[in-house]
């Protein structure tokens, strides 16, 4: 009589262990599946923790909470990055979440019988699933022509600014006008001269108008329902929104100088789309991030530029998922407050696939 085949140790592993990683965890967890989180970071909430100081959420407390915990803030306040770091601390000690810190996943391949092989340092994890929840802010993107400028001129990503403190005297250009631009550059504005180049135009939406959230306007009007598949899905997500200040608000209320997009360097000036020019101090890249999937080797599971294809979180290689993506199946898919939905959706594609449906 044969043995029957060795079965993988987990069900599942779990990439990444922020806000998505955490709330598929929960979902697993009451599911009585077998699995791991694997965390690069040193501590639970490390990528928020690593922003700049002054960081505010633009989602309320309302809308804040993971899947069975409360966000511990009022209703209608903008929690700081710090208050989130705490709350998804607590979420894994609520949870008694199986987190494993200071790991990160290095390949995946798929074997003949179709389970998973993932390398974390020296470490060979082998599972029946696998949910790659690795946030949609992993590698910052930083323009070639940054390369041109003299090293006189400070330059540092958005992801490694702080405070206006941390950046010498002197003129300030900030280059991306999304969210993160706008809110670091009103608040060097305090501080420094300031000039913000826009390289497209985005809708800005105020926080609360008519005196209330802005989302929830949203939910009122089921805006946070539009699925990315929908024709309306398909509009919006190709143009994101600032909310708060954007670039107008700045230039009246704060005296920053709005510029068009960056065309290229001239010795130590840097030169604009409408021909002008000017010198800068520093320069700050508040050019977004990429997502960064190259250790993903997973045959026909990745599209021309080697990112996973995805179909609400579902991949083309069975029991092989991606969560907490941007637009991944809703506008909310890559926030606290609504990450939590996708997650039970693939959890209940996941039990299925492991017997446990």
């Amino acid at each position: 009589m044969s043995a029957a085949p060795a079965q993988p140790a987990l069900d599942v592993l779990v990439v990444g262990g922020g806000q998505a990683g955490l709330a598929m965890g929960h979902h697993l967890g009451e599911r009585g599946l077998r699995f791991s989180i694997l965390d690069a970071g040193p501590q639970v909430g490390h990528v928020w923790r690593s922003r700049w100081d002054s960081l505010r959420l633009f989602t309320s407390g309302r809308y804040d909470s993971l899947p069975g915990l409360p966000f511990p803030a009022d209703a209608d306040t903008y929690p700081g990055k710090d208050e989130v770091a705490d709350y998804l601390q607590a979420y894994v000690d609520e949870f008694e979440l199986p987190l494993r810190q200071h790991t990160s996943a290095t390949s995946l391949t798929r074997a003949d019988d179709g389970s998973y092989l993932v390398k974390a340092g020296a470490d060979a994890i082998e599972t029946g699933q696998v949910v790659v929840a690795t946030g949609p802010f992993q590698v910052p993107v930083v323009p070639p022509v940054s390369a041109q400028l003299p090293p006189v001129v400070h330059q540092l990503h958005s992801a490694d600014y702080r405070r206006p403190a941390q950046l010498p005297p002197g003129r300030v250009l900030v280059v991306g006008a999304a969210n993160s631009g706008c809110q670091i550059a009103e608040e060097l504005s305090a501080t420094h001269r300031v000039d913000l180049s826009v390289g497209r135009r985005l809708p800005t939406l105020p926080q609360r108008p008519l005196g209330r959230d802005i989302w929830w306007w949203a939910t009122r009007l089921r805006l946070d329902r539009v699925t990315a598949e929908s024709r309306l899905g398909r509009r919006l997500s190709g143009r994101d929104q600032n909310v708060g200040a954007g670039p107008r608000q700045l230039a009246r209320g704060h005296g920053v100088t709005v510029r068009p997009r960056v065309a290229g360097v001239a010795g130590e000036e840097v030169s604009f789309a409408d021909g002008t020019s000017a010198g800068y101090d520093v320069v700050v890249w508040a050019t977004g991030f990429t997502t960064d999937d190259s250790w993903i080797d997973v045959p026909d599971s990745t599209d021309g530029s080697g990112r996973l294809r995805q179909r609400r979180g579902i991949t083309p290689s069975p029991g092989l998922y991606t969560l907490g993506r941007i637009w991944q199946h809703t506008r909310g898919s890559a926030l606290l407050g609504w990450v939590g939905d996708d997650a039970a959706f693939l959890a209940g594609q996941i039990a299925a696939r492991a017997g446990r449906g």
